[in-house]
């Protein structure tokens, strides 16, 4: 916007013809085409619909009030589509000129109106949308990048999950809103198997790569938008499933484990020579007593009984019962 000159939208709201002609012819003189109404009805249809940058309201017309039209244009207009209106009145008492700043005028021009005042004044309204434009773009671009700063402050820069952080956020958010209402939690830990022999054979890119493609089989199989899906550290991912009891929870832990399986992504180091993932299930009905910590030990307990079991398996714990599921 610096630089360039603000092609203005200017409204008329005279119910005079004469003045109206005269201004009208002004403004032309000035290279801007006015949009024109004689009463305060027409020009609040107007506003509403084409939203004019500045107003010329008279202050006396012969339906709506002036003042009334400028006090529902305050009252209605949004930050992006204000206007700056000045009064043409031929009104000289302090008392109207005060009302008309308390109702939302910005400016007065005394009737009749002169070329050069006129002229004078449009500019001095152009530099102020001019700067309220500038702002308004300021304040989108500041905002775009908050919202950036946010997502990448939430989010792991390798795979694009919820980072550790976040996690932490989230699942807490989680095991309120199924302590209120009484629904199972359930969390899934998820390691990928052999993954240091993995590194060490194929290269750290290799297994940048690797965890990235499980990361996308994560997001696939949990699709629900209250579903967590993040990277808890290194080769560790971890699901938070609201509303999600034991079966179901073990459900989406096979799922994925069969989806990376498909994968086959090579991998010398494991017994079926390509990539796999072992789950630790728990779950629970978050209450008094019950703490998301120990929920999240639990869990991390069942994946390491998965990896001692010989990896490639689901096991799921519930209230401290363990309980299993291998598959090959």
């Amino acid at each position: 916007m610096v630089g360039k000159e603000v092609v203005l939208k200017t409204l008329v709201v005279e119910d005079s013809k004469v003045t109206l002609k005269a201004i009208c012819a002004y403004l032309e003189n000035m290279g801007i085409h006015p949009l024109t109404a004689e009463t305060g009805k027409d020009a609040l249809e107007i506003y509403r619909r084409e939203h004019p940058d500045i107003i010329l309201l008279d202050g006396r017309l012969p339906d709506i009030d002036g003042f009334d039209v400028a006090r529902e244009i305050r009252a209605t207009e949004k930050k992006k589509d204000w206007s700056a209106i000045i009064f043409l009145t031929s009104m000289t008492k302090d008392e109207d000129l005060a009302r008309g700043i308390e109702v939302g005028g910005d400016d007065y021009l005394m009737k009749p109106v002169s070329e050069i005042v006129l002229k004078a004044k449009v500019n001095a309204m152009r530099r102020l949308v001019e700067m309220q434009r500038e702002l308004i773009a300021a304040t989108h671009k500041l905002n775009q990048l908050n919202k950036e700063l946010q997502q990448l402050s939430a989010t792991d820069g390798l795979t694009g999950l919820s980072n550790r952080r976040m996690f932490d956020e989230l699942s807490r958010r989680e095991w309120r809103r199924c302590e209120r209402a009484q629904k199972p939690f359930s969390l899934v830990m998820v390691d990928v198997d052999h993954f240091k022999s993995y590194n060490d054979t194929y290269g750290h890119q290799a297994g940048d790569e690797c965890l990235k493609s499980i990361a996308l089989q994560m997001q696939r199989a949990a699709p629900r938008a209250s579903d967590v899906v993040a990277r808890y550290g290194g080769e560790e991912f971890v699901f938070v499933l609201g509303e999600t009891d034991i079966d179901g929870a073990k459900w989406v832990a096979n799922l994925l484990r069969q989806r990376v399986s498909d994968l086959k992504i090579a991998n010398e180091a494991s017994p079926l020579h390509h990539v796999t993932v072992s789950c630790g299930v728990a779950s629970v009905v978050p209450g008094e007593g019950k703490a998301l910590e120990s929920l999240l030990q639990s869990a991390d307990d069942a994946l390491y009984q998965a990896k001692q079991q010989g990896r490639n398996r689901v096991l799921g714990t519930e209230y401290g019962q363990m309980g299993s599921e291998a598959v090959s």
